[in-house]
């Protein structure tokens, strides 16, 4: 589909589900997840300029597609528009995709304008007055998802501590790679499961980097593709893992502690964290995230994509921090 047709495909979009004729221009291609495509534009509809992304289901071939949690674009959307109602800082839905629009499954929301890139969050002067806040906007989002009742998003993929470490083993055994560091980390997982687990909504990828972020701070929280039901110390764990850092030397996200997130988390209405159990899940996260490089490196050699196989390369470095972890009193 060239530009043209897909400006011409859009406008039709927002007569048809936000009303009044308009017209759209502006069209850029953002840098997007694997298995979708993101589009910024600017529409005007009855004499009011609109800052919007469409998000359109990309087609991707994934031999373990469905081992893990993956919530398709639509059902993301019906996600986003309940986190909203739960008082976490989601992108605005407008219109959600039918047949009948021609572009395939995905919607449409308001453009939310900020800096996702984590190595200038964590370390431009810009957002230095930001960084300080940060974790404690974390710990008060991520409560706020927690909130979201699950027969709101019926759909999402429930996962106990068990069974998402099963799963990550399933798609190692898919694979056939037997390395000896990734072999132990998962033994102990399975291990040391936490044996107190509440089940709520998790967002699955929240992390610097899926967090648009200003001068004053969080601003929204973008790709809820990963989302589940499970345990909700999953997400304060994977917010710490060292490669969500970006060089940061705080250990949230590299731009704050663990004390003002589990505490900030505490008084907005969520559970009471267990230290060890939050560790369970950062130390459980690098041994995800080298599940991860190994899945995107195999996706990269059959597709022939550079950059897929370079993360490939990397599955080392979230086992070294697994290792370090487990092994210290951090």
């Amino acid at each position: 589909m060239t530009s043209d047709e897909l400006l011409n495909r859009l406008q039709v979009v927002l007569v048809r589900h936000i009303g009044g004729p308009g017209t759209t221009h502006n069209l850029q291609r953002l840098t997007g997840g694997a298995n979708r495509t993101t589009i910024s534009f600017d529409a005007d509809v009855r004499g009011q300029l609109l800052e919007l992304v469409v998000q359109l289901s990309a087609e991707v071939r994934d031999p373990v597609a469905g081992v893990t949690p993956e919530v398709n674009t639509a059902d993301q959307a019906r996600l986003m528009i309940a986190a909203q109602r739960a008082g976490a800082p989601a992108p605005k839905v407008l219109a959600i995709l039918e047949p009948a629009d021609q572009l395939g499954q995905g919607y449409i929301a308001e453009r939310v304008e900020g800096e996702t890139l984590g190595p200038r969050i964590v370390r431009d002067e810009r957002f230095a007055a930001a960084r300080k806040i940060m974790a404690r906007q974390c710990g008060e989002i991520l409560a706020a998802i927690h909130r979201i009742e699950s027969k709101e998003v019926p759909f999402l993929m429930s996962q106990d501590a068990a069974v998402h470490v099963a799963a990550h083993r399933r798609i190692v055994d898919y694979y056939g790679l037997r390395l000896p560091a990734l072999e132990l980390a998962l033994r102990w997982a399975e291990q040391n499961l936490p044996q107190q687990q509440r089940h709520t909504v998790v967002h699955g990828d929240f992390r610097t980097g899926n967090l648009i972020t200003g001068a004053e701070g969080i601003r929204c929280v973008l790709d809820w593709e990963l989302a589940q039901t499970g345990d909700p110390m999953q997400d304060l764990g994977w917010l710490c893992i060292r490669t969500w850092r970006f060089g940061g030397k705080m250990p949230v996200g590299g731009f704050g502690s663990r004390e003002d997130l589990y505490t900030a988390y505490e008084r907005a209405g969520g559970y009471a964290v267990d230290p060890s159990h939050a560790k369970f899940w950062e130390a459980f996260g690098n041994v995800k995230w080298a599940v991860d490089c190994l899945r995107l490196g195999m996706r990269g050699i059959e597709e022939g994509g550079i950059e897929r196989s370079a993360i490939g390369r990397r599955i080392e470095e979230p086992l070294w921090d697994f290792f370090n972890l487990i092994e210290s009193n951090e």
